[in-house]
């Protein structure tokens, strides 16, 4: 092989190795950063991750919800009309946050099965519900009209 096509063959490797780098490290760190959906009904079933941020949502079932009286703790719970799920939350909750409707909660999944959420979103009008919390339950009513 002649020396300029040598050096030349070498550049492109050496680029290609960069590329191949910098793609690495933008994935894995996409992938640290990446919050995952999970329905009351996979979450009870043992499908998501323990100690890992995920999101969680649906109905916030009527009657459920629990405000400590000396702090700002508080819990509810959440269905997809198949399984619930226990929430807890510190802090003060959206204003637009009611029982009866649809929410996503952000947070870690801990041994007993609760979400322990940093971050509690709610609709924003009357008709809105979160995109994954609607298909949701769409999916479960159809998965309890097949049982």
């Amino acid at each position: 092989m002649k020396p300029h096509r040598k050096k030349r063959l070498l550049i492109i490797l050496a680029l290609l190795a960069g590329v191949s780098l910098a793609l690495g490290l933008a994935l894995s760190a996409l992938q640290e950063n990446i919050n995952l959906f999970y329905t009351p009904t996979q979450i009870a079933n043992g499908e998501a991750p323990l100690d890992k941020r995920i999101r969680a949502g649906g109905m916030v079932e009527k009657g459920s919800l629990q405000r400590s009286a000396d702090s700002l703790d508080v819990r509810f719970v959440v269905t997809d009309f198949n399984r619930e799920v226990t929430i807890t939350y510190r802090g003060i909750l959206p204003d637009l946050f009611r029982e009866g409707q649809g929410i996503v909660a952000l947070g870690k999944l801990d041994d007993n099965g609760v979400v322990v959420a940093d971050e509690v979103l709610a609709k924003h009008d009357e008709k809105y519900m979160p995109p994954e919390v609607s298909q949701a339950l769409k999916d479960s009513a159809q998965a309890g009209a097949a049982r």
